[in-house]
C-alpha cells in the first residue's frame, strides 16, 4: 500500500468524501440495502478442467480462458427440456460432465455432454445436509439420523437413532475446529465417513417460546465451561456391503474433539486431528477406512495456551503418500509444511505472516498471505522441492482467489479503499489476465463521508493496530465531533481490511451522515498476525483487548476535533462483552454505551471456545473472576442499553439477566431491550428496528 502524509499520525490511507447529490442513508439502506454493494461475478470451475463457468438467465455458460471465449454448455431451453421446468437453478458440479440443479424438493442431475437428465432425484421435505455423490449414493439427514438415497430416490438407512440426545451426519463441536459439516464422502464415493454426536450428558438450558397459545419452553442442549461435554465419534461407512467401521479415535478419552476429517486419495486412509479437552495437545492420526483401526500418529502439537487445528490436510495431486499441513504452532505463524505418512514434514512457506492454503498442481503450491500488510491479502505459488515464492498479485487490496482444478489459472476478485470490486480471470505462468468484471460505486449519489485506514501502536508497544475511522459528513476541524467507538475484538475476527470502502458496516457511514465520528480497530486476540498476537489474551478474555482498544481512544482524545466528553461505545456479542467491559473499567471515559447479546460471564459460555481462551473454571478460578462482568455490575457509571435476543443458543439468557439482576441489587440504573423471537443475532426487518434502537439511545444520551 503506498505510504501517504498526513496531519493525523498513523494515517496510511485516505478516501475523500464522496460529492454525488449528498443523499442520506436511510436505517432501511444501512441495516438491508443489499442494492449498495458493489455489483459480483460469481463463477465455479468445471471439475478436472481449466473451464470457468458461470449460471446466468437460465443457461450453463462456459468461459475458455485461453481465448476469453464464451460457449454454452447448457442452454436455458436445454435445461427446461431436461428437468421438464424452467425454474430450476444450478446448485454444483457433481463431476466434470454431470451438473446439479434443484427445483423445490427435487434434484435433477443432467449430462452437459448429451444434454440429457440422469437422474431425478426427490429429496424428503425435511431433510437437510444434502451431500450428492457421483457414485450415486446421495446422503442427507432427517432428524437425528442419516440416510443415503439412490439416483431414483429410493432411501436407505446408515444410521437411525432413536434418541435425541444422539445424532449421525451433522455438525459436532459447535462448529468449532474449522467444522462446517458431518458427511465426508471418499474421492471414490463408495464410502463415506461421518460423525456421530453424543450429547446425553449435556446440561439443558430452556428458551421460551412466546408464539404458543399460553407459552412454551424448549430446551437445548448447552454445554458450559467446566460441565459435561458432548462425546463424539466417526464411522466409516461403505455403500456396497452396508457395514460400518468405528475409528479407534480413544487418545483422550470422552471429552476429546475431532477435526480435520480427510480421505487420502486412494480411499485407504481416514486422518483425523485428534484434540483433547484442554485443548493443548493433539495428534494427526491414521486409521484404516475398512477396518477402523488405527494406523499410526503422523505428527503431534502441543501447547501451553492452546492448539486450534481449523483445517484438513490436502494431499499432493497424484499422491497418496504426501499432504499439506497448515499450522502456527511450529514457526508462529500460520505456514503450510509438506508432510508424508511416516511424520517427516519440511516448511514450505516461509514468511513471518499467516498464510490461507489455495491449492496445489503437483509441483507447486498455491496460498494467500498478509505478508505485504495484515490488512491485505495476496496470492503467491512456491514449489514443493523450495525455491523463492513468487507473488502473482500485485494490485493493493484483498484478493479473494479460486483456482482451477489443474492449477492454471485463477479467478482473482478483489476490491481495496478506493475499487468497489474487480474481478479478473488470469494466467499463471505468463500473467495474462481477461477482466470480468469492474464494479461501479454503488453509493455514488450517497455523499459517503471521509474514511481513513491507520495503525496505532499496540498497549505492550510490540504490534501496530489497525483503525479504519469515518469523520462526520462536511467535516470541519475547528469544531468538536462526539466519538462512537464500534467495537468486537475477539477471536477470528478482523474488522478492518483494505477492502472497499475499509471493510465498513453501513450503519457506521449512518451515524458519520449525522455528525458522529466512527472508529473501529482490531487488537491483540484478532486474527491475521500470528500466534504471538492471537493468544495474548489467553486466561485472560477482555484485558489485552481492553488495553489496546484503549490506545486508540487516548490517540483520538488528542485530536482537537475530539470532544473527549462525548465518547460511547457499541458492540455485539464479544463486542458486547467488550462494551461492558469497557465502560465499567473506563467510567471516566465512555459516557454512553450499547451492548448485544454480551457475554457476562466465561462460565455460562460453552465449553469448546470458552475452555480455549479461558480453560476451565476449575483450572483459572482467578482469571475468570478477573473478566467477570457480574463483578463489575456496581462500577457502571454511564448510560448502558443491553440488547438480547430472547431465544438466543450461543450466548444463553443466563448471561445478560444475571448482569441486570446485579446492576439491581447495587442500585445500579441500566436499560435492557429483549428482542422475543431472535436468536443470537437479530435479523431480517427487526434488524432495522434494532439498529434505530442503537441509534437513539446515542442521539438521547451522547
Amino acid at each position: 500500500m503506498a505510504m501517504q502524509l498526513f496531519a493525523q499520525p498513523g494515517v496510511i490511507a485516505t478516501r475523500s468524501q464522496d460529492a454525488g447529490s449528498g443523499r442520506f442513508l436511510t436505517m432501511e439502506d444501512a441495516v438491508l440495502g443489499y442494492d449498495l454493494y458493489p455489483e459480483d461475478y460469481q463463477t465455479i470451475w468445471r471439475p478436472d478442467s481449466r473451464t470457468l463457468t458461470r449460471f446466468e438467465n437460465g443457461a450453463l455458460v462456459a468461459m475458455n480462458p485461453l481465448s476469453g471465449e464464451n460457449s454454452s454448455l447448457l442452454s436455458s431451453s436445454e435445461l427446461q427440456a431436461a428437468t421438464g421446468t424452467a425454474s430450476a437453478k444450478f446448485l454444483e458440479w457433481v463431476n466434470r460432465d454431470l451438473a446439479a440443479f434443484f427445483c423445490r424438493d427435487t434434484v435433477y442431475m443432467v449430462n452437459v455432454l448429451d444434454k440429457a437428465l440422469e437422474a431425478r432425484i426427490p429429496i424428503p421435505q425435511d431433510a437437510m445436509n444434502l451431500t450428492l455423490n457421483p457414485a450415486g449414493f446421495h446422503l442427507y439427514t432427517k432428524g437425528n439420523s442419516l440416510y443415503f438415497c439412490d439416483d431414483f430416490g429410493n432411501a436407505y438407512p446408515v444410521a437411525v437413532s432413536e434418541d435425541p440426545a444422539v445424532s449421525y451426519g451433522q455438525i459436532v463441536s459447535r462448529n468449532e475446529f474449522g467444522i462446517t459439516k458431518g458427511i465426508f464422502l471418499s474421492p471414490s464415493g463408495k464410502k463415506t465417513a461421518f460423525y456421530r454426536k453424543d450429547e446425553s450428558a449435556v446440561g439443558t438450558f430452556p428458551l421460551l417460546d412466546i408464539n404458543t397459545r399460553t407459552g412454551s419452553l424448549f430446551e437445548i442442549r448447552y454445554p458450559m465451561a467446566g460441565m459435561a461435554s458432548e462425546n463424539v465419534r466417526l464411522g466409516v461407512y461403505d455403500f456396497s456391503s452396508g457395514v460400518t467401521a468405528w475409528l479407534d479415535c480413544d487418545d483422550f478419552g470422552h471429552d476429546q474433539y475431532l477435526a480435520g476429517v480427510t480421505w487420502s486419495p486412494d480411499d485407504r486412509l481416514v486422518l483425523v486431528q485428534v484434540l483433547d479437552r484442554t485443548q493443548k495437545h493433539m495428534r494427526l492420526n491414521a486409521y484404516d477406512a475398512s477396518t477402523g483401526s488405527f494406523v499410526r500418529t503422523i505428527l503431534s502439537e502441543d501447547n501451553d495456551r492452546f492448539v486450534e487445528p481449523q483445517d484438513p490436510v490436502w494431499f499432493l495431486k497424484g499422491r497418496n503418500d504426501l499432504f499439506i499441513y497448515r499450522t502456527d504452532n511450529r514457526d508462529g505463524y500460520k505456514n503450510l509444511y509438506l508432510c508424508d505418512l511416516e511424520g517427516n514434514i519440511r516448511r514450505l512457506s516461509k514468511t513471518d505472516a499467516d498464510v490461507a492454503y489455495i491449492g496445489n498442481d503437483g509441483s507447486k503450491v498455491y496460498y494467500t498471505s498478509a505478508e505485504v500488510s495484515p490488512i491485505e491479502n495476496h496470492l503467491f505459488c512456491v514449489g514443493i522441492r523450495g525455491g523463492k515464492p513468487i507473488r502473482l498479485t500485485e494490485t493493493e487490496g484483498w484478493h479473494d482467489i479460486s483456482l482451477s482444478p489443474d492449477g492454471q489459472y485463477f479467478t482473482d476478485s478483489y476490491s481495496n479503499l478506493y475499487t468497489p470490486r474487480v474481478v479478473d480471470l488470469c494466467q499463471v505462468s505468463g500473467g495474462r489476465r481477461v477482466n470480468l468484471l469492474t464494479a461501479q460505486n454503488p453509493v455514488a449519489d450517497y455523499g459517503f463521508c471521509e474514511i481513513s485506514l491507520g495503525t496505532v501502536r499496540s498497549a505492550d508497544g510490540k504490534y501496530d493496530n489497525y483503525w479504519r475511522l469515518v469523520k462526520p459528513r462536511d467535516f470541519d476541524p475547528s469544531k468538536k465531533y462526539p466519538v462512537i467507538l464500534y467495537v468486537y475484538g475477539g477471536p477470528h475476527s478482523q474488522l478492518v481490511k483494505n477492502t472497499w470502502l475499509g471493510e465498513l458496516r453501513r450503519w457506521e457511514m449512518y451515524m458519520a451522515q449525522h455528525g458522529y465520528i466512527v472508529y473501529v480497530q482490531d487488537n491483540r486476540g484478532t486474527l491475521n498476525r500470528g500466534a504471538e498476537y492471537e493468544k495474548a489474551i489467553h486466561r485472560q478474555c477482555g484485558q489485552a483487548e481492553m488495553a489496546d482498544q484503549m490506545e486508540g481512544v487516548r490517540m483520538l482524545m488528542n485530536l482537537p476535533y475530539v470532544d473527549s466528553g462525548r465518547i460511547g461505545v457499541h458492540g455485539w456479542s464479544y463486542g458486547g462483552f467488550m462494551t461492558i467491559s469497557l465502560i465499567t473499567n473506563y467510567p471516566e471515559v465512555f459516557k454512553v454505551a450499547v451492548a448485544g447479546g454480551p457475554v457476562i460471564d466465561w462460565k455460562w459460555y460453552e465449553v469448546m471456545y470458552g475452555e480455549r481462551y479461558m480453560e476451565s473454571p476449575q483450572m483459572n478460578p482467578e482469571g475468570y473472576a478477573l473478566t467477570s462482568l457480574i463483578n463489575k455490575a456496581a462500577d457502571l457509571k454511564g448510560k448502558l442499553l443491553v440488547c438480547q435476543g430472547a431465544v438466543d443458543n450461543v450466548v444463553v439468557w443466563q448471561h445478560s439477566l444475571n448482569f441486570i439482576r446485579e446492576c439491581i441489587k447495587n442500585h445500579v440504573q441500566v436499560d435492557y431491550f429483549p428482542y422475543p423471537c431472535a436468536q443470537h443475532n437479530v435479523m431480517g426487518r427487526d434488524r432495522i428496528h434494532l439498529m434505530d434502537k442503537v441509534t437513539m439511545y446515542f442521539e438521547d444520551y451522547l
